[in-house]
């Protein structure tokens, strides 16, 4: 042991001390400075700094834009955020397998980044270059883009509300969640209450307009099935819905296109299947969660692509650091 220490003392030694013969050399023969010199040595540090700050991007502290309104007021549009990458185990490379997941797992509440489910895979290749890009421009350039231009939306940022062994059910945009082990559904407001959980989580649409937005599901279903009568209290309760072309509620117009067209042909398995699970609501196994935005009216999230893996939830958002107005904390939000 001792030889080994001494050789490796004798060769760091060796080392530095030609490292500092170098260095007197080069102030001693000094080069006149040149434009293409200096600006190499600019690129030089340009460069140095895009791979500290992509490092840190992937290991450290992930730079994130708020894309959508999904998690309005918590996060608005265009809000700046630093994200804990390795809160959850540590992502090797971008999208790729994670380690130190030992006791490292989401917690309910937690904001959280995870690869969204619905992204169309463009390649390893493609998904580092990007990144590379994003990250060594703080954010200003995002090559990641949809057919029409729009920025594609590879990771997504929820609230993690369900968790593992759990049901939750959604009736005109309400919450029930029932609990591992219980036979009871909860509403989402009694239950954040009793666990002292965030009150962040809200409702906009009026619940007056669900009368409409079921009906609309219930024509759609008899469209469908090419039936021309329809019965008048679903003419009459649409065309209460006023400048809408869009379902506004998309989970319960389906809850509602789905029953229909079990209850009309009830012979037919798929569509009784369809709307039972829109009944019995959406279970979330062992090893995921559940995510949802604290917009409820206006978030595409697990209600529509199911639980995610928590091996693809890449990090917690932890600070907001723009607009400078809004800097706050948020790894209790």
């Amino acid at each position: 042991m001792n030889k080994f220490l001494l050789s490796i003392q004798s060769k760091t030694e060796a080392y530095l001390t030609v490292r500092k013969a170098r260095k007197a050399y080069q102030i001693a023969v000094k080069k006149p400075r040149t434009f293409v010199g200096e600006l190499f040595s600019w690129l030089d540090a340009l460069l140095f700094a895009i791979v500290v700050v992509i490092l840190i991007n992937q290991y450290l502290f992930q730079l994130f834009v708020i894309p959508s309104p999904s998690m309005v007021h918590t996060l608005e549009i265009g809000d700046r955020v630093f994200v804990g990458k390795n809160s959850y185990g540590l992502e090797l490379y971008s999208a790729g397998k994670k380690v130190g997941t030992k006791n490292r797992v989401v917690h309910r509440d937690n904001i959280i980044t995870f690869y969204n489910p619905e992204y169309p895979n463009k390649g390893v290749f493609f998904n580092v270059l990007s990144q590379f890009i994003y990250s060594g421009t703080f954010t200003l350039v995002n090559i990641d883009r949809n057919e029409d231009g729009s920025v594609a939306e590879r990771l997504l940022v929820k609230r993690a509300v369900g968790f593992p062994e759990e049901v939750v059910r959604f009736h005109e945009g309400n919450v029930k969640i029932r609990k591992a082990g219980s036979t009871a559904f909860e509403d989402e407001i009694s239950f954040r209450t009793e666990n002292g959980l965030s009150r962040a989580p809200f409702r906009s649409l009026d619940a007056g307009q669900y009368d409409g937005i079921e009906a609309w599901g219930s024509l759609y279903a008899y469209q469908e099935l090419g039936v021309k009568t329809v019965p008048a209290y679903l003419s009459s309760a649409y065309s209460n819905l006023t400048n809408t072309r869009y379902p506004e509620d998309m989970y319960q117009f389906e809850a509602s296109r789905t029953r229909t067209k079990a209850l009309f042909n009830p012979t037919d398995f798929s569509a009784r299947s369809a709307s039972r699970a829109y009944q019995e609501g959406i279970y979330v196994g062992k090893g995921q969660v559940l995510p949802l935005g604290d917009n409820r009216d206006d978030s595409r999230d697990g209600r529509y692509f199911g639980p995610v893996w928590q091996k693809n939830v890449n990090g917690r958002v932890l600070f907001r650091f723009w607009p400078l107005s809004r800097i706050s904390y948020l790894g209790n939000a």
